[in-house]
């Protein structure tokens, strides 16, 4: 009993402190990249206080609800945005010999299935929001879950199959590093596939400011809005360890295996600066664009890798 709630208190403290350094470090990257000048200024010496000063003004400001809204659904709806990833991370192993909140049997269908639920709390703001602007992206939010959930799914699957199990932590034992040319295709369409479920740029339609003003979250103001934002990184975080853990070999390093965390947490962080770089070099895809990227690249090339892990499987076999 003792041993469970240490690992949940764990998971929860690593949900509420890496998100906030990805986010810490997304505003120094973007400040050096566009040579912004806010973001290095607040606190003095290279803008340590600008994470600090962004959370007073969330808490500062009035919460409102819209007169019109589905009240119940509309504060609900940050929390079922953030919660499911607290649940992924309880299932991602980070080190070897148990280092992990719970193993699941059927693991990589587990944590694939809640991160979906994530996406539900955009649709419910954009629902209940009562604002025509909110419903747009809430309807492209429904769209884009819908086009790259079965990429996302093909390319878990090539990586269970090339390992025979469903469990993260055998997917993990079973590792080989000749994998990594192995799944490149698979690895190359559940990340990208993973963006544009957390809706980030340039596959971030549903908030397309410039359009649609914020989309979903338009009438969201102070914490609920800062929740949302929460959500959004930790989405990264969890995307990145994912992919280090399926296709990155996690925790397996040069060091010995008593050590092996560290080489997943370098992993995951060195894809959540991609993550930030690829937001400040491409520019935003438009809707017609973002449907027939999902369903004319990611899709054939999920089906091929997938043809490919079952070729090479047969082959070795016998």
């Amino acid at each position: 009993m003792l041993d469970t709630l240490l690992r949940c208190l764990a998971a929860l403290v690593v949900m509420l402190t890496f998100p906030l350094i990805i986010g810490q470090t997304e505003h120094k990257v973007m400040a050096h990249m566009q040579g912004r000048l806010g973001p290095m200024y607040a606190g003095g010496f290279h803008g340590w206080a600008q994470l600090v000063a962004d959370g007073v003004k969330f808490a500062q400001k009035e919460d409102i609800v819209p007169a019109g809204a589905d009240r119940r659904v509309f504060q609900l709806a940050p929390a079922v945005a953030l919660l499911p990833y607290l649940l992924v991370l309880l299932a991602v192993p980070v080190g070897p010999h148990g280092f992990v909140g719970q193993a699941i049997d059927a693991g990589i269908f587990f944590v694939l299935a809640v991160m979906g639920i994530g996406v539900l709390g955009s649709l419910m703001a954009g629902w209940a929001s009562a604002n025509k602007f909110s419903l747009l992206g809430g309807l492209r939010t429904a769209a884009q879950l819908m086009s790259y959930e079965l990429p996302m799914l093909l390319a878990g699957a090539s990586v269970a199959m090339a390992a025979g199990t469903l469990s993260l932590p055998g997917i993990m034992d079973a590792f080989h590093w000749w994998w990594i040319p192995w799944q490149a295709i698979g690895a190359f369409v559940f990340f990208t596939a993973g963006l544009a479920e957390l809706q980030r740029p340039p596959f971030d339609m549903p908030v397309a400011d410039s359009e649609i003003i914020f989309g979903a979250y338009t009438e969201y103001t102070g914490l609920r809005f800062a929740l949302f934002l929460l959500s959004e990184y930790a989405g990264i975080l969890v995307l990145c360890a994912l992919t280090a853990v399926l296709f990155l070999g996690g925790w397996h390093g040069p060091l010995p295996d008593s050590l092996g965390w560290l080489w997943t947490l370098l992993k995951t962080f060195a894809l959540a600066f991609v993550v930030i770089w690829a937001r400040v070099t491409f520019p935003r895809l438009r809707e017609d664009q973002l449907m027939r990227f999902a369903w004319t690249v990611l899709i054939p090339l999920a089906l091929l890798q997938l043809a490919l892990t079952g070729i090479i499987k047969v082959a070795i076999s016998q």
